[in-house]
């Protein structure tokens, strides 16, 4: 199961791109706990040093939905901003979305069809005469490469594969950035309020509820020895 995540400043303030990146650092070091493989396929730095305005993921996991449960939604920093020492502000607010919809490029070399012409332009003997040069063209998605580099065939080959693979990626990439565009209310509606989560401090302390009760029931079993002591 592939799922493309976004966690984003939604357009906020210094202080909502700081707490993106911590954000992440937070999320990718849970997702490693849970064994999800994650890739960062697109980042869009923030207006100073460690810092970003957003950042999407590829997730692959088969127990995605049960970790997302607790990450998608409006996220809570609680803290005094260290750009803005003055500031009133205490609460800052980012989201965390799933893009949905994408249809994602898979890149596979049975989809290739190679042609082999001669090299263009000057070069010796070999580079006139012989067909060397190769086109690689991705019937899936029609994008196509010509490589010329070298005097042998094979060699030129596995280059347009590869760079073939980078163009067809790239495709990938500028049709997520299109959606990213077409879902920028994202970055607008991120929710005020019932945050799925809340950290607290320069620490990023977590600060979230925990669903277990064993906090109420050690409290309890402090308060049935305090209750026994007394009546003896």
């Amino acid at each position: 199961m592939d799922k493309i995540i976004q966690i984003t400043s939604g357009r906020g303030p210094l202080e909502c791109q700081w707490v993106v990146a911590k954000v992440l650092k937070a999320f990718l070091e849970e997702a490693k706990d849970n064994k999800i493989d994650y890739e960062i396929i697109h980042r869009e730095n923030g207006d100073e040093n460690l810092t970003l305005k957003s950042v999407t993921l590829v997730l692959k996991s088969k127990n995605l939905n049960e970790f997302l449960k607790t990450w998608l939604g409006s996220i809570l920093w609680i803290g005094k901003s260290t750009f803005r020492k003055l500031h009133k502000r205490s609460n800052w607010f980012i989201g965390i979305f799933e893009l949905e919809g994408l249809e994602k490029i898979h890149f596979n070399e049975k989809d290739i069809q190679f042609q082999t012409t001669r090299s263009q332009g000057s070069g010796g003997q070999n580079v006139n005469k012989v067909n060397t040069a190769v086109r690689a063209t991705h019937i899936p998605t029609g994008q196509s490469v010509f490589v010329q580099d070298t005097r042998s065939q094979l060699e030129n080959k596995k280059l347009s594969v590869e760079r073939l693979k980078e163009k067809v990626l790239e495709q990938n990439i500028i049709q997520l950035q299109k959606q990213m565009q077409e879902t920028w209310n994202n970055h607008l509606n991120v929710q005020r309020g019932n945050p799925i989560r809340t950290f607290s401090g320069t620490d990023f302390k977590k600060n979230y509820q925990e669903k277990s009760f064993k906090k109420e029931r050690n409290q309890l079993k402090n308060e049935l020895k305090t209750y026994k002591n007394d009546l003896n």
